[in-house]
This record gives structure tokens, sequence and C-alpha cells, in this order.
């Protein structure tokens, strides 16, 4: 007999589960479509690398304030942050003055105001937006990294493509295994847990939603 505090399925599958359709949606959206196949010029790649500093920006800006919350805590991992890539990166594709060209999209700015609410005000609807940005781009970043070497010719795991380079992170099996623990034994009753399913599907629409004004940017050409 189950135990009454007990769930029968683990908070890690089920977010997984739940969130499946999302989660597909975003990854064959028209824009990361072309884009792993390498039928977009590096201009695009570099403006999706633009709208991901705006992202990780909220995301690890509300970082320090929550590392010692029981539910947000505990995700909160040095070894994850990505930003100072993201700007080494930046820097490689624009150049040193990168900073002043910078734009967000108006969606990458609805998806980063999110982040910062949850960030704020909500630990269990930060650790959504954490579970679908750094477990998603730790493991099927990768293959954005290496379509982007190939494509166009950055030095592997160089300058460029340091995003998806994870140093600090010598075995990412282990890690998301880690990770999917720390889901599992996240300190929510079930409605917190549905709470946080649900952010973790507006998280994904959040980031489709970017894809598709991407896509409306970067047209594929003939």
């Amino acid at each position: 007999m189950t135990p009454p505090d007990a769930s029968p399925t683990a908070f890690s599958s089920l977010l997984r589960s739940a969130s499946l359709e999302q989660h597909h949606e975003a990854n064959t959206s028209a824009f990361i479509t072309d884009l792993l196949g390498g039928r977009l010029g590096v201009e695009a790649y570099t403006r999706y690398t633009e709208q991901l500093w705006f992202v990780y920006g909220a995301l690890e800006a509300g970082a320090e304030r929550l590392a010692g919350d029981p539910v947000a805590g505990p995700f909160v991992r040095p070894e994850l942050f990505r930003r100072t890539a993201l700007e080494r990166d930046l820097a490689h594709l624009r150049g040193p003055g990168w900073r002043a060209g910078l734009t967000a999209l108006p969606e990458t700015r609805t998806y980063a105001a999110r982040v910062r609410e949850c960030a704020g005000g909500w630990p269990g609807g930060y650790v959504a937006h954490h579970y679908t940005r750094y477990l998603g781009d730790l493991a099927g970043g990768q293959i954005i990294r290496d379509t982007a070497e190939k494509t166009w010719g950055f030095t592997r795991k160089g300058d460029g493509v340091r995003f998806y380079v994870f140093e600090g992170i010598p075995n990412p099996a282990a890690f998301r295994k880690g990770y999917r623990t720390l889901l599992d034994e996240v300190p929510a009753d079930e409605l917190e847990k549905q709470r946080i399913v649900a952010e973790c599907k507006r998280a994904y629409t959040l980031n489709t939603a970017v894809f598709r004004a991407l896509g409306e940017e970067f047209p594929l050409s003939a």
C-alpha cells in the first residue's frame, strides 16, 4: 500500500511526461528544425544566442537570493550558470561592442519577465523554469553545438559555442540523474507539484513563442 504522503510516480517522471507535448512542440518548431538542419545562416544562430542571454540573465539574477530557499536552493548550482559563457560567445559573434546592439524580441521579454516573476515570489515556479532550461541545454543543446561547429566552423567547444560547454560538469548523464533525484525530493505537496508541472508547460510554451518569432525574422530562404 502506498503511504498517503508518497506519490506512486516519481515527480521527475511526472514532470517529464506531463510536459512532453509542449516539449515536442518547442523542439520541432520551424526555426529550430531549420537551424539544426544547417539551413539558416550564422546570423540566425547569433540572434538566438542573444535571446538566450536575456532569459539566462533572468534565471541567474535571482539565483543568489534563492540559494537558501528549501525548494529552489538545491537547484542553484554554479556549475550550471551560463551567462558568462553566453557573453563570451556574443563577443565572438558580434565583436567587443556586442552589448550596444543587443535587443530582446517581445516574446523574449515576456519569457524573461515570467522567469523574474517566479524568481521573485514563487520558488516552485523558478524550479520549473530552471528544469526546462538547464536540463534541456545540457542534453539537447549539444546537438545545436555540434551543428554550429560543423555549419559555421566554430572551434570545437570554443568561442561561439561555449554556452553549450558545461566545463564544471564532467559527467552530464550522472548530473542529470542527480538533478532528477532533487526533483523527486522537492519539498512540496501534491497541489504545489501540479502547479510546478503547469509552470513547466508554460515555460516550454514561452520558449516556443520565441522560436516562432525567430522563425518569422529568419524565414527559410531557397
